[in-house]
This record gives structure tokens, C-alpha cells and sequence, in this order.
């Protein structure tokens, strides 16, 4: 994996290795699974793997937002996260999640934090370790040092974009980019008008994964988002529906490729397809 800017990858062959540091009560070695719910985590996961519920657990349960500073810091400290530890994240829906909680991660300042390439299914589905014991770990202090706002987006940084011309990556489906849908198949619609942020390029979120859900090169990522002339010139915001899908975008071009002026729009179509007077285009 050194062909990526940042060494942020970990492969299943190298947390299958180091099981036992991750089993371990000594906070070192954290290993994370994260999806929107937990029902497979119940079921099964990797040995040593804490469960986060997204929803319930990353999310501020009074206001559409991401944990305030010190309930992440509770909560990290409450699973046996210190600051210092590694901590590798993994996920369903090739890390949909555990990429958003990377990120999030990052945003409060925690500089040793990786996602294993592939996530949940490639380890379910190549074999390796499973379990439904649930590890206990001793409670430790969790200090962030962030937040670090240079990769979050608000809405007066898509105002800006839109003005500016500078870079949009909308990584939703073709029918939620056109504003035939709201949402994927199955999910909560979340806006009152569909379509897309004028200027935004529709690039999907799977577009930088192989079929088994680990990142193509780095070489492949730069051409891909190089055909819309994305090449980390200027400002690169990133949006989906809640900033989940986003967050895979985000990592592959700021975290893999090294374009560190890129950011994601966490509020994303649920926020700007619901603000009164946000220009809004429809179709391909």
C-alpha cells in the first residue's frame, strides 16, 4: 500500500497478525467496527472489535450533528480508546461508516487511526477470525486535541464553491444526483427536494473501490477524479446524504492521494436540500 500519500491502510493479513494486541486490555491497539446499526456486529465480528452503533453512539442525540468534544471523548475513553492509541476502523457497505468515524477521528485531532481495506465483508467473506464475545476493556482518559476544521465543510463553504467554480464531488446515485430520488432504496427519505448542488460532479462513492470493497490504487483514484478535472487544485468539497458515503470520497482523496485541501460536507443533502433559498439544479 505505499503507493497511497498516507499510510492509512491496513490490510486483513495485518490485523489477523496482531489479534492479540487488539484482544489485549492495554489500550495500545483498538479495533473498531462501526455500522448504523449493530446487528451484525451481534451476530459476529473480528476478535477484539468494539461495536459503535453510528447513529446512536457518533451522533449527538439532540441536534443533527456529529458528538460535541467532550461526549466523544467520554465515549472513546469509555470503550478503552486513548488518544494514543491505533485504532483501525472497519465496516459494512465497503466502510460507508467506519470511512465517516475515520474522519471524524481525524476532525478531533487522533493521529495514529486507520481503516482495514475492505472492511466487514471482505473479512467475513476471505475467512478470517469471527467471534460474538463482546470485549470488556478498562475505561481510560481520552484527550482530543481537535476539532480540526480544515476538513469540514459548512454551508458557507458550498456558497463559496458555487461561486467560485471550485470543485463538487456529489458521490450519490445517478437517481439521487437527478432528483428522481431522495435516498438509496430502502432509506429514510431525508429532504424536501431532490437533485444536486449546481456545479457538483457525479462521481460515485464505489467508484474508487474494487468489486471486494478495497481501494483501487492510487494511480486509478487520481485518473478517475483527473476525467472531471479534479486533481487537488483548489478547495474539493465532497457531499452525499448524510456525509457517510461522502466520508469514502473525503479518505481516497485526502487521506490516499495526499489532496489535503479537501472536504467533507457533512450536512450534506439532507441539510442543503432542505434550506430555504439553496439553488439546487435537477437532472444529468
Amino acid at each position: 500500500m505505499s503507493d497511497y500519500a498516507k499510510d492509512v491502510l491496513v490490510s486483513a493479513d495485518w490485523v489477523e497478525e496482531r489479534l492479540d494486541e487488539f484482544q489485549s486490555d492495554d489500550p495500545g491497539h483498538r479495533l473498531v467496527e462501526v455500522d448504523v446499526d449493530t446487528e451484525l456486529y451481534d451476530e459476529s465480528h473480528a476478535p477484539g472489535a468494539i461495536g459503535f452503533n453510528w447513529e446512536t453512539d457518533l451522533q449527538d442525540q439532540t441536534e443533527r450533528d456529529i458528538l460535541k468534544k467532550a461526549d466523544f471523548e467520554e465515549t472513546m475513553g469509555a470503550a478503552g480508546i486513548s488518544e494514543d492509541s491505533t485504532v483501525v476502523l472497519y465496516g459494512d457497505n465497503a466502510n460507508w461508516f467506519a470511512a465517516y468515524t475515520y474522519w471524524q477521528f481525524k476532525y478531533y485531532g487522533h493521529d495514529d487511526v486507520k481503516l482495514l481495506d475492505g472492511g466487514r465483508d471482505y473479512w467475513v467473506e476471505n475467512d478470517y477470525s469471527l467471534t460474538d464475545e463482546v470485549p470488556g476493556f478498562s475505561a481510560v482518559e481520552y484527550e482530543a486535541s481537535g476539532p480540526r476544521e480544515s476538513i469540514r465543510a459548512y454551508r458557507e463553504d458550498v456558497e463559496n464553491a458555487i461561486e467560485r467554480g471550485l470543485p463538487l464531488v456529489d458521490v450519490r446515485s445517478p437517481e439521487e444526483f437527478s432528483g428522481e430520488v431522495l435516498a438509496p432504496p430502502g432509506l429514510q427519505e431525508t429532504a424536501q427536494r431532490g437533485g444536486h448542488i449546481p456545479g457538483a460532479k457525479n462521481i460515485s462513492w464505489a467508484a474508487v473501490t474494487n468489486d471486494d470493497g478495497t481501494f483501487k490504487t492510487a494511480d486509478e483514484i487520481a485518473d478517475l477524479y483527473a476525467e472531471e478535472d479534479i486533481d487537488g487544485e483548489g478547495t474539493t468539497v465532497a457531499y452525499c446524504r448524510i456525509g457517510e458515503r461522502s466520508s469514502v470520497a473525503w479518505f481516497a482523496l485526502h487521506e490516499l492521494l495526499g489532496y489535503d485541501d479537501t472536504i467533507n460536507y457533512d450536512g450534506s443533502w439532507t441539510e442543503w436540500g432542505n434550506l430555504v433559498g439553496a439553488p439546487i439544479e435537477k437532472g444529468d
